[in-house]
């Protein structure tokens, strides 16, 4: 019913319990309601300067951008250069006579810049899926699932630590 009506319930039964008949009861409602609206700031007030500490989070993660500077690659084997392809030698300028196959070796390509982001990059739209967690580590997002009321409730958890309230209490 609420926290100020079940502290006024909690008081009636009280003094029920203690021998109190119902006219002195009720003559002491005005009294308790008053009482359990200071009970009810004094409650809020203490719960609101409590910390309270993440104990168990699994959550999926979701990247926002991703960028890669160029990286240098290696020449793999059987790749083959068209004819007419320009080229720069010691002589000055050309191009390849026939079609051949370029030298195995390590270096010698640069890719071009990675720049993707969730809404679509310079290179694209980027896919990623992750997870963080806080305790046990699921070891996969496919072991939880927050998107509904009893996966948040079963997988997350917060705590209030009496030794984070003593100097409130």
């Amino acid at each position: 019913m609420g926290l100020k009506q079940d502290l006024i319930d909690a008081k009636i039964e009280g003094l029920r319990g203690s021998g109190a008949d119902e006219k002195a009861i009720e003559q002491a409602q005005e009294a308790l309601d008053v009482q359990c609206t200071f009970e009810v700031d004094a409650i809020v007030n203490f719960l609101t300067q409590c910390e309270f500490r993440i104990t168990q989070l699994n959550a999926n993660v979701i990247l926002e951008d991703f960028k890669i500077p160029p990286q240098e690659g290696n020449i793999e084997p059987g790749v083959q250069v068209m004819a007419n392809i320009p080229v720069s030698t010691t002589g000055g300028p050309g191009s390849t006579t026939a079609p051949g196959f370029l030298e195995n070796k390590e270096g010698g390509i640069l890719t071009k810049d990675i720049d993707v982001d969730k809404s679509g990059g310079q290179t694209g739209i980027l896919q990623s899926s992750g997870y963080v967690f806080i305790g046990s580590d699921p070891s996969s997002q496919d072991s939880f699932d927050v998107e509904d009321e009893s996966g948040q409730k079963e997988f997350t958890t917060v705590k209030l630590f009496r030794d984070d309230i003593e100097d409130l209490l």
